[in-house]
């Protein structure tokens, strides 16, 4: 058993934190107890830990990023590098998260994911828990096609995605994923920014295949999360049972309504966002991209505004994959996002990255510091409700209450 003493803790579950605050963790790795130290008992035999100026909270969760080992923003060149090479690169990628502060997060859309996550089970590599659709799955033409290079070049599909074509390609596209046995579903109903020939708001996918192949992943009990930018294609999504909305830019109020009724998860990426039209220029985002980011990026702000004055469920995520732009270990930026850019409390803007990320993954005992929860937590050297910007001063981060080395 090990007792943490901190100046703060955030346990995920409470509006406030609790100062002067006591963390225990049994041997399994799960929290036995937390709460203000004078009413949480250390037993006499455990090893304890002083943090007496920091604030710990639950461990953060990224909800959507890419783990390929991508150092360039050419889609193209994503398509040319040897899965050995991106896997070496992303193991990299893990470490660099684990030091930020992240113990979760969910990758969707790679060829070197689930065996990362392997690895990251076996203890072979440190880094956060890793969940993973596999590869994604587009229609040909769709946001998963590279539109400048042959087909005949992508048609076996690229290292983010596989494409698909008629209820039955889905059906057998969504049952290779669970025969993989990824922990969730990726689909594209919608063109993007980075797909060349097509919109945001271009809707992709009829209804029939989009439940062929949602239908397949409630089968097998996993979640499907929709890449869904156009009201359109958001829509689609919902009414045809996907589980989390990623990147929403049109998300409007009979859509907010809709993912409401579901019980799903809007998981908005703003940092992708707010990197690409900021920077993207000077790191060799394509002028096309540019043109498709800056169209939509009020409407972006304005559909996660408008989210959560409703009291939608909001998780943070970032759409990283690891170029310079966007690189795997600044992901917090999306919590500080959250309060800067939307207007979310910082204990709104916290919960987004910890408990309500978790709503994204297969299981339910990460993203809170409570009774029975995994044991996953980052110290911070500030306070976060005091000051969002402290979600990137991380000094040590902990997984199963032990400490990765990263």
């Amino acid at each position: 058993m090990r007792v943490f003493d901190a100046a703060r803790l955030v346990d995920g579950r409470r509006d406030e934190a609790l100062d002067d605050a006591r963390l225990v963790v049994d041997d399994d790795g799960t929290v036995a107890a937390a709460g203000p130290r004078e009413g949480v008992d250390a037993p006499p035999e455990a090893d304890r830990v002083e943090f007496p100026e920091s604030t710990v909270v639950p461990g953060f969760v990224d909800a959507h990023v890419h783990l390929q080992g991508a150092r360039s923003m050419d889609v193209a060149d994503w398509t040319t590098t040897p899965d050995s090479l991106a896997a070496a690169r992303a193991t990299a990628d893990l470490r660099s998260l684990a030091r930020a502060g992240f113990t979760s997060v969910r990758d969707l859309g790679s060829t070197v994911g689930p065996g990362l996550r392997e690895a990251v089970r076996e203890g072979e590599v440190t880094g956060p828990r890793v969940f993973t659709s596999g590869r994604a799955i587009s229609q040909t033409g769709g946001h998963g096609d590279v539109h400048g290079l042959p087909h005949e070049w992508v048609a076996d599909g690229t290292p983010l995605s596989t494409l698909a074509d008629g209820t039955d390609e889905c059906r057998r596209e969504a049952r290779k994923r669970v025969r993989d046995g990824v922990d969730c579903l990726k689909i594209m109903t919608t063109g993007g920014v980075l797909s060349e020939r097509d919109a945001p708001d271009s809707r992709q996918f009829t209804d029939d295949e989009i439940r062929a192949m949602t239908r397949e992943a409630d089968r097998a009990g996993v979640q499907t999360a929709a890449h869904a930018q156009g009201t359109a294609g958001i829509e689609a999504a919902l009414r045809n049972g996907v589980s989390t909305v990623e990147h929403g830019f049109y998300l409007d109020g009979d859509c907010i309504d809709l993912l409401k009724e579901c019980g799903g998860t809007f998981v908005p990426t703003l940092s992708i966002m707010y990197r690409i039209t900021e920077r993207g220029d000077e790191y060799g985002v394509p002028e096309w991209g540019l043109e498709k980011a800056r169209e939509a990026r009020e409407a972006h702000v304005e559909a996660v505004e408008r989210a959560y004055e409703a009291n939608a469920a909001v998780a943070a995520g970032t759409d990283f994959m690891g170029p310079e732009l966007v690189p795997h270990g600044e992901n917090a930026l999306e919590m500080e996002l959250l309060v800067e850019e939307i207007g979310f409390s910082e204990m709104d803007a916290l919960q987004a990255g910890t408990r309500v990320a978790a709503r994204t993954l297969p299981r339910n005992d990460v993203g809170t510091l409570t009774e029975g929860a995994r044991a996953d937590f980052a110290v911070l050297g500030g306070d976060p409700l005091a000051d969002i910007s402290a979600v990137r001063r991380v000094e040590e981060t902990y997984v199963d209450g032990q400490r990765m080395d990263a």
